[in-house]
C-alpha cells in the first residue's frame, strides 16, 4: 500500500450523475503522478435529482445514489488510497433543499408544524407578527397569486402514501395535510377534491401558508440561503441537528476514508465559532479510532469564509483556515499595476455612465437589494428591536420608522459579512467591520442618531437592562441578514455593474482595490505562515466569476491602459454598423473584456459562442439594470444576443476579428506568464494548494455553469506521461501543457519536502536592478532545505517573448542574490542559478523556483 499523506495538495472534483465516483476512482493514478495528496470532493449527500453541484441536500442519511451511493464512494476511496491519495469532503451544514417533494424533513415539517421532530432544526419564527403566519410556515412556492392558482385548478388534493395521508400538489411541489385532517378526508376525499370552497377551507387551516413566490422577500418567516427560497437554513447550534447533519461525515472520518472537511458558507450559521469548535472536538474524539493506515495528524478543517479587507479569520475557531478566496484575491491583485489616477475607472465611467469607483456602486447595490430581497428580514429585526426598546423604556424616543432606517444604514455599510458577536457575554467586541459601519451610518446627513446608538448598545451588550436571550436573538438575525446581503449585493450585483477591469471582480475580491503592492503581499504571506500555514490556496473554484487565467490575461491591461483604451475605442467604432439601437455601452465594454480574457488559442469554433452568450445573459441578469432573473427583459436580451451573433461572425465582421486577434497576440505571452506566476505563488506560498478540476491546463472558463463543464482528463493524462522538456513546452505554451508541467514539478517537490512547504518560514528576498519593482522574490526555509522563488509580476506585452522568457533589454540585470544558507541549488523551474545569482532575464522560463540544499 502506498504511503498515506496528510493534506499537502488537493484536487477539486465536481461529482454529478454524469461524473460519478467511478470516474473519480479512475483518476487515482493520474492524480498521484501529478503530485496530489487528496481528492477534494464536492458534496456527496443525497441531493435534488440531477444536481450538478450537490449543495441542494435533501437527506442527511444517504450518500447520493446518482453518484454511486456509499458503495461507490468507498470503492473510489479504496482506489485513491491504493495510490496514496486521501479525500477531503465538502459538507453543507447551513442549508437543505426545500420545496419540491423529495426532502422528508421539510415535508414532515409542513405536515406537523411545530409538532414536527424537525421544527427546531429549521430556522423558523413561528411567532411572526403577521397574522397570516402566526404558528405557520410561509410556503412561497406558487408561480402566481394564490387565488389565481386555486381558480385555475393548479392546487390539487391527492393521496400521500409516503406519509399515510393526503397532500396538496402544485406542480413539482408537495404540501402534506395535517394528520388531524387526514382521517376526516378519508370520508369525503372525492368531494373535497371537486369543491373549491372546501379545498380553500382545508388549505387555510394547514401548518403552512401557500403564497406567490414574489412575496418571499417581504413575508418569509424562515431563514434561507441568501435569497434562494428553495434552500432553507438549518440550526447547527442544536446538538441533534448537528449530529444528524454530520453523521455520515463522522463515520467516514472514523473509518479513515476521509481526512478533512471543507465547510460551506460558515457565515450562515448562528455561531460559526461555536460550530467550528464543536466540529473540531468531535473529530478529535474520533481520531484515536481511525485505522493505522489512515493519514496521521488531526483532521484538516477549512471554512468557506469571505474576509473583508483587513479582516482575519479568528484563531479561536480552531480551523486550519479559509478555502482560499483571500489568497485568490491577493495573488490576482499583486499582478496588477497601480492606477493612481484611476484612468481605467474614469474610462469605464465615461463609457457607461456608472460610478468610477466601486464603493459608490456597492452602497447603491446594498440599498437596492435590502429593499427588494431582504425587507422581510429587516422588518423582523426592527420588530425585535422595538420590543427591546420598550423593555428599556426607549419606545417614546425611537419610532419604528427611525429604528428601521438606522438598522438599514448600519447594515448597508457592513463591508464584512457579519460581526463576531454571539451574545455570550456583555459587553462584547463586535469587530472593526461593525464599528466602521456604525461610524458610516452616523456620518450620514440625516442619520437617526438615537436609533443608531440604541442598536449599537443592544448588539454589543452595552444596554445592560435587556434580557440576554432576546439580545442573542437579535444578534443572530442581524448576522444572518448581513451575510446574504453582502453576497447578493456585492458578488451577485455590484460585480456585474462595475466594469473598470473585470479581473478584479471575483468571489472574495476587494474590487475597490486594483493592485496589491509587493510589500503588502509579503506581509500577508508572512502572517499566513505564522497563523494559518495549512489554509487552502485557491485560484479557480466552482464559484468563480472567471477562471484564473482569464484574470491573469486581463491583468496585462493594467500595465498599459492607454493601449487598451485605444483598442477599445477602435472596437466601438468598427462595430457601429452592427450595433443595435438601445445596447448599453457599459454592457458592450464588459463583453469586450470577456472576449479578450476567454478567447481560445485555437479560435472560437465549437461551443464558444454559446458559452460566451450564456455568460453575457447571466451577467446582464445579475446586474439587474436592464433585465433580471425575476422579470427577464426578453427584448433587451434578444438585442444583446443579436449583437453578439453579429460580433462573432468572422466573415461579416473581419475587421473586428483581425484587431482583436492582433491585440491578443501582443498580450498573450505576458498573460500566460502571469498565469504561471500566480500558479507558482499558489504552490510555494504558505498554505495548501487546491487545483480546480481541469485547471492544470489554461483555465479560460467563465461563471458557472461554464466552470463546471466536463473535463478532458484523457488528454491531461496523456500530456503528463509525455515527459516533454521545458523548452519545448514553452515554445508551444498555447496548449497549456507548460502549466501542467509546472504544477507537476512543484507538487512533486511538495511530496519530497513536505516540511519545507508546510512549515517553512517565509522571508522576502531583496530584488535589485532597473525593474526591481516589477518582481517578487521570497524564500521558504527549514533546517534541512530552502526554497527560493523569483517571479515577474504583471508583465506588460513587450516584457515577454513568444517562449515566455523575459526580454533582456527591458529587464537588464534585474535579479536576486540567493540566501547563503544553502550549499547548492537545484532548479525546479527555469535555468540554474549562477553563483547564487538569479537574473530574471536569463534565457528560460520567466518564473524561477530553486531548491536549496544545506
Amino acid at each position: 500500500m502506498t504511503q498515506a499523506y496528510s493534506v499537502l495538495a488537493t484536487y477539486r472534483l465536481q461529482f454529478h450523475k454524469d461524473f460519478p465516483f467511478a470516474r473519480g476512482a479512475a483518476l487515482a493514478g493520474y492524480l498521484r503522478r501529478l503530485g496530489i495528496s487528496h481528492a477534494y470532493a464536492s458534496p456527496i449527500l443525497a441531493a435534488r435529482a440531477g444536481s450538478l453541484h450537490g449543495y441542494d441536500v435533501i437527506s442527511y442519511d444517504e450518500v447520493n445514489p446518482e453518484l454511486g451511493g456509499m458503495d461507490g464512494f468507498l470503492s473510489m476511496a479504496e482506489a485513491l488510497r491504493a495510490e496514496g491519495i486521501g479525500i477531503v469532503l465538502d459538507i453543507v451544514p447551513n442549508h437543505v433543499a426545500v420545496g419540491g417533494d423529495d426532502n422528508a424533513m421539510w415535508l414532515d415539517l409542513l405536515k406537523n408544524g411545530r409538532g414536527s421532530r424537525y421544527a427546531d432544526w429549521f430556522d423558523i419564527d413561528f411567532d411572526d407578527a403577521d397574522p397570516l403566519l402566526e404558528g405557520r410556515i410561509h410556503a412561497p412556492f406558487l408561480g402566481e397569486p394564490f387565488e389565481e392558482a386555486l381558480a385555475a385548478g393548479k392546487i390539487m388534493l391527492e393521496e400521500d402514501p409516503q406519509r399515510s395521508g393526503f397532500a396538496l400538489r402544485y406542480g413539482e411541489h408537495l404540501f402534506p395535510i395535517r394528520p388531524e385532517d387526514d382521517a376526516e378526508l378519508r370520508g369525503y376525499f372525492p368531494e373535497a377534491r371537486r369543491d373549491p370552497d372546501a379545498l380553500r377551507a382545508l388549505i387555510e387551516r394547514q401548518h403552512f401558508h401557500l403564497d406567490y413566490w414574489r412575496n418571499a422577500g417581504d413575508r418569509l418567516n424562515w431563514r434561507r440561503f441568501f435569497d434562494i427560497t428553495q434552500l432553507a437554513g438549518m440550526r447547527m447550534e442544536r446538538r441533534d441537528a448537528f449530529e444528524a447533519a454530520h453523521r455520515l461525515a463522522f463515520s467516514l472520518y472514523e473509518g479513515g476514508w476521509i481526512d478533512g472537511l471543507r465547510i460551506d458558507h460558515v457565515d450562515g450559521l448562528a455561531d460559526p465559532a461555536g460550530y467550528c469548535r464543536a466540529l473540531r472536538a468531535r473529530l478529535s474524539a474520533l481520531a484515536p479510532r481511525r485505522p493505522d493506515w489512515a493519514a496521521p495528524g488531526p483532521a484538516w478543517i477549512v471554512v468557506e469564509k469571505i474576509l473583508a479587507s483587513g479582516e482575519a479569520l479568528p484563531s479561536d475557531w480552531q480551523t486550519d483556515g479559509t478555502t482560499g478566496y483571500d489568497f485568490m484575491d491577493q495573488a490576482s491583485a499583486v499582478l496588477h499595476a497601480a492606477d493612481e489616477e484611476n484612468r481605467l475607472g474614469l474610462f469605464w465611467s465615461e463609457l457607461s455612465g456608472r460610478p468610477a469607483n466601486f464603493d459608490d456602486e456597492e452602497i447603491a447595490a446594498r440599498r437596492e437589494m435590502l429593499d427588494h430581497a431582504f425587507d422581510g428580514q429587516l422588518e423582523a429585526i426592527t420588530g425585535r428591536l422595538m420590543m427591546l426598546s420598550q423593555a428599556a423604556g426607549r419606545e417614546a424616543d425611537i419610532p419604528r420608522g427611525a429604528m428601521k432606517r438606522a438598522l438599514a444604514a448600519i447594515t448597508c455599510h457592513m463591508r464584512c459579512y457579519r460581526t463576531y458577536l454571539t451574545g455570550g457575554c456583555a459587553p462584547e467586541d463586535p469587530g472593526s467591520g461593525f464599528n466602521e459601519a456604525v461610524a458610516a451610518a452616523r456620518a450620514q446627513p440625516q442619520a437617526e442618531l438615537l436609533a443608531i446608538d440604541f442598536i449599537e448598545a443592544v448588539l454589543t451588550g452595552m444596554e445592560m437592562t435587556l434580557e440576554p436571550r432576546a439580545r442573542r436573538a437579535v444578534i443572530r438575525r442581524f448576522n444572518q441578514l448581513t451575510s446574504p446581503l453582502a453576497a447578493r449585493s456585492v458578488e451577485d450585483t455590484a460585480f456585474y455593474r462595475y466594469g473598470r477591469l473585470l479581473s478584479r471582480n471575483d468571489v472574495g475580491f476587494d474590487a475597490a482595490r486594483l493592485t496589491l503592492p509587493v510589500e503588502e503581499f509579503h506581509r500577508a504571506m508572512a502572517e499566513r505562515a505564522h497563523l494559518q500555514p495549512a489554509a487552502m490556496l485557491a485560484l479557480s473554484t466552482h464559484d468563480h466569476k472567471r477562471g484564473a487565467d482569464v484574470r491573469a490575461r486581463l491583468a496585462t491591461v493594467s500595465r498599459d491602459p492607454q493601449s487598451w483604451m485605444d483598442e477599445v475605442q477602435g472596437w466601438f467604432a468598427i462595430n457601429a454598423t452592427i450595433r443595435p439601437d438601445g445596447l448599453d455601452r457599459g454592457d458592450e465594454y464588459m463583453l469586450y473584456q470577456m472576449l479578450i480574457g476567454t478567447w481560445p488559442a485555437n479560435g472560437i469554433a465549437g461551443d464558444y459562442a454559446d458559452r460566451i452568450g450564456g455568460w453575457w445573459r447571466k451577467a446582464l441578469r445579475e446586474a439587474k439594470l436592464r433585465t433580471g432573473w425575476a422579470a427577464p427583459n426578453q427584448a433587451y436580451e434578444q438585442l444583446a444576443e443579436d449583437f453578439l451573433h453579429a460580433l462573432l461572425d468572422p466573415r461579416g465582421n473581419r475587421g473586428f476579428h483581425d484587431t482583436l486577434k492582433r491585440y491578443l497576440a501582443q498580450i498573450g505571452p505576458a498573460g500566460a506568464l502571469n498565469g504561471l506566476a500566480q500558479t507558482v505563488l499558489q504552490c510555494t506560498a504558505p498554505g495548501v494548494p487546491d487545483i480546480y478540476q481541469g485547471s492544470e491546463f489554461w483555465d479560460l472558463s467563465m461563471v458557472d455553469p461554464d466552470n463546471r463543464r466536463p473535463v478532458d482528463f484523457a488528454v491531461r493524462e496523456s500530456a503528463l506521461l509525455q515527459g516533454i522538456d521545458e523548452d519545448r513546452l514553452r515554445a508551444a505554451w498555447k496548449d497549456g501543457w507548460i502549466k501542467q508541467y509546472l504544477l507537476h514539478r512543484l507538487l512533486t517537490a511538495w511530496r519530497r519536502h513536505p516540511a519545507l512547504f508546510k512549515r517553512g518560514s517565509y522571508h522576502p528576498l531583496s530584488v535589485r536592478g532597473p525593474r526591481a519593482g516589477d518582481a517578487i522574490a521570497f524564500c521558504r526555509e527549514t533546517e534541512e532545505a530552502v526554497l527560493a522563488v523569483v517571479l515577474p509580476i504583471g508583465c506588460a506585452a513587450a516584457d515577454v517573448d513568444e517562449a515566455l522568457s523575459l526580454c533582456g533589454e527591458r529587464w537588464g540585470d534585474t535579479g536576486v542574490t540567493l540566501p547563503a544558507s544553502a550549499s547548492h541549488w537545484e532548479p525546479l523551474l527555469g535555468p540554474p542559478a549562477s553563483e547564487r545569482q538569479v537574473k530574471l532575464a536569463d534565457r528560460g522560463l520567466g518564473c524561477r523556483v530553486l531548491l536549496g540544499h544545506r
